[in-house]
């Protein structure tokens, strides 16, 4: 057999949840293969601070839960499973309580950066599809004020903002860009 074609015996789903407690670094999951993540710019951690702060007093109201950056969120699709690390995720779901994933996400978002982006705008947006409660899911460009949306439903439906504000239908909410690049404009 050829050594350069055998695939490493894929890593259990239960194996892969136990090891991201005893490490500092990241992984996510792609049905038994561990892939460790990288880190982030300054830029990415000012936006994705701000648009949690500017998102958290509603999704409080709504008695929803919000994360930062920790949260996985668990995908099952075609008898696969991944688990990725979105940088916020909005859960509102009160029976998807995991102690490490959320099942249920209504809200995803994503911030962009150099290595993630095609991972982001494909993969991700694939496999994030199959989220049955998934009702949005953004990009959010760091180094630009952008946003995209992708709402799912029948149709998708895609958009972009690039100036004042947008909506968020699962908090039943406007969210401005001032909100969102509060921290990452230009001094």
């Amino acid at each position: 057999m050829n050594k350069a074609l055998a695939r490493p015996v894929p890593i259990r789903v239960e194996d892969y949840l136990e090891g991201e407690t005893l490490t500092d670094i990241k992984h996510e999951y792609l049905d038994g293969e561990v892939v460790a993540m990288g880190g982030a710019s300054a830029r990415h951690g000012l936006v994705a601070g701000a648009f949690y702060g500017a998102l958290l007093p509603h999704a409080r109201r709504k008695g929803c839960q919000l994360f930062i950056a920790d949260m996985k969120v668990r995908v099952e699709h075609t008898g696969q499973t991944y688990f990725y690390y979105p940088d916020l995720v909005l859960a509102c779901a009160p029976d998807d309580r995991e102690t490490y994933y959320r099942r249920s996400p209504c809200l995803l978002v994503e911030v962009l950066s150099p290595s993630t982006e095609r991972i982001d705008r494909r993969e991700k947006l694939f496999a994030y599809q199959a989220i049955p409660s998934l009702r949005e899911y953004l990009l959010v460009d760091p180094d630009k004020r952008s946003v995209e949306i992708y709402r799912f439903g029948d149709p998708v439906r895609y958009e972009t903002c690039t100036e004042g504000a947008f909506r968020l239908d699962c908090l039943d909410v406007e969210i401005t860009l001032d909100e969102v690049y509060a921290d990452a404009e230009a001094p």
